[in-house]
């Protein structure tokens, strides 16, 4: 897969090592000279040049790209390049960072956004999930699907607690991807049994995640 990365800072040349690690091409584009640091990902092209100018696209050949990844400091920066791979040059698929939470609802398809990530909501998202038991926690918003990520700990009194997997009722556009379980992650497999401190990761549509709710931790069920 051919990646290019808008912003070579701390965070464009940390995500450009991972995906060189796993075999991917990756181009880093940055305007400032200093963030131009070729030896610190040396398996990287690199190119100086302002992302947000069409011209610097066209000789980065982003055409050829399968992902565009604008990661830079600055939102309407990010903005800016998603929405040129995406018009311009038909990148089949752009994540952009958020680096303002107040900014996260621009971050749509119609700027060419196709996944958007909020370091800020996230890092909430987490503290909430580690500490939470029976309450919904969206831990990451699938825009170009309407779906999110969520996360439930099934709590003792859950009334699905010790039933099979498929024989719970899920509600639609609900789909259990993962039990973590000490320490393990365990297939959510129709004869896998529930039990009560599941950490239960879901694929879920907006609409249907109070009713997941309402299943698996109803109000009549907990401690209040």
């Amino acid at each position: 897969m051919h990646v290019a990365i808008a912003g070579a800072g701390s965070v464009g040349r940390s995500i450009a090592a991972e995906l060189l690690e796993n075999g991917h091409r990756v181009l880093l584009i940055d305007k400032s000279p200093r963030a131009i640091k070729s030896d610190a990902v040396p398996e990287a092209e690199w190119l100086l040049a302002d992302a947000c100018e069409l011209s610097a696209l066209e000789e980065a050949h982003l055409q050829r790209c399968d992902v565009v990844i604008a990661a830079t400091g600055d939102d309407k920066a990010n903005l800016v390049v998603s929405l040129l791979a995406k018009t311009e040059f038909g990148v089949p698929r752009t994540v952009a960072r958020v680096n303002h939470p107040d900014n996260e609802w621009l971050f749509s398809d119609e700027w060419g956004v196709d996944v958007s990530v909020s370091t800020p909501r996230i890092m909430s998202a987490l503290v909430e999930e580690a500490v939470t038991v029976g309450d919904l926690v969206r831990l990451f918003t699938l825009r170009h699907s309407n779906a999110n990520l969520v996360e439930l700990t099934l709590p003792d009194d859950s009334p699905y607690v010790g039933s099979r997997a498929g024989d719970v009722p899920w509600p639609r556009d609900v789909v259990l991807v993962a039990i973590l379980r000490e320490h393990g992650i365990q297939i959510p497999e129709a004869d896998r049994s529930l039990e009560a401190g599941d950490e239960l990761l879901f694929v879920a549509a907006q609409e249907s995640e109070a009713q997941l709710q309402h299943l698996l931790a109803p109000v009549e069920h907990r401690e209040l």
